[in-house]
Formats: C-alpha cells, structure tokens, sequence
C-alpha cells in the first residue's frame, strides 16, 4: 500500500511540475510592447479643478 501510495504521489509530482513548466514557457513568450507608440497622445481639454458646494435646504 505504501509503495502504491509513493509510486502516486512522485506521478502527481511529476504532473504538476510539467504543468507549471508549461505555464511558464507560455507566459514568457509574450512581448513586452515596450517600443510601441501609446494611444493617449494629448488631452482634449486642459484639467480644472473642481468646485464642490453645499446643498441648500
């Protein structure tokens, strides 16, 4: 029974460690975009500050 239980948990091992592998390999293939131009170039309009008042009544 233990040797069944061992034999198990080294392939559960062995499993998990290709999948994470495999996680990494993919997650490391992207670009990183850093040399591409933004989409934001300009505001619209200039920024103003904003005015707050109380309710009457």
């Amino acid at each position: 029974m233990s040797e069944d239980k061992a034999v198990s948990t080294e392939e559960m091992k062995r499993k998990f460690k290709e999948a994470l592998d495999k996680k990494n390999a993919r997650s490391q293939g992207g670009e990183a975009h850093l040399d591409g131009d933004s989409a934001v170039h300009a505001t619209a309009a200039p920024q103003m500050k904003r005015e707050f008042r109380r309710k009457s009544g």
